[in-house]
């Protein structure tokens, strides 16, 4: 994904010489034309696209930025009851992910989302021990945290 990064912004730089332009317009022009390039040749490299990827990564902010939003109001609601009847408990969720870097960004965005904390993971990395403020199905967390943040994390590093 660099090498394709680089080799854009090379051709950007290229087409800025010579066009003789050396505005951020001829820049931006090249960048586009760079793209173009690479994507036509996509099959002479070694990683996917680099594009697609950074379009993971947006979809992934967006989603935690939705999960937060949604959370929040979660939690605002329970707050705000006069009456506290919350079910608050622990559950394991069995992750596919691979990398340690894969399972320290689910923990921290799962962490960063209110109602939810992730209190262990499992010496082989698999099971994140996960308290959950109000928790009326442990299955159904567990889909939605695979459904959600797992899966667009597998689409940013795979």
């Amino acid at each position: 994904m660099a090498f394709q990064i680089l080799l854009n912004v090379l051709l950007a730089f290229v087409w800025m010489f010579l066009k003789v332009s050396y505005d951020p317009v001829s820049f931006l022009v090249g960048y586009f034309f760079g793209l173009l390039i690479i994507f036509t040749f996509r099959r002479f490299f070694h990683s996917r696209f680099y594009l697609l990827r950074v379009i993971a990564v947006l979809n992934l902010i967006l989603i935690f930025i939705k999960e937060l939003l949604l959370s929040n109001i979660a939690v605002l609601k329970v707050i705000l009851k006069p009456k506290l009847d919350i079910r608050p408990g622990i559950f394991a969720l069995q992750t596919d992910l691979k990398e340690e870097w894969e399972i320290t960004v689910l923990a921290n965005l799962i962490t960063l989302t209110p109602g939810t904390l992730v209190v262990d993971v499992s010496h082989d990395n698999k099971t994140l021990y996960i308290h959950a403020m109000d928790l009326e199905d442990a299955q159904e967390a567990i889909d939605s945290i695979k459904t959600t943040f797992e899966k667009a994390i597998m689409e940013v590093s795979r």
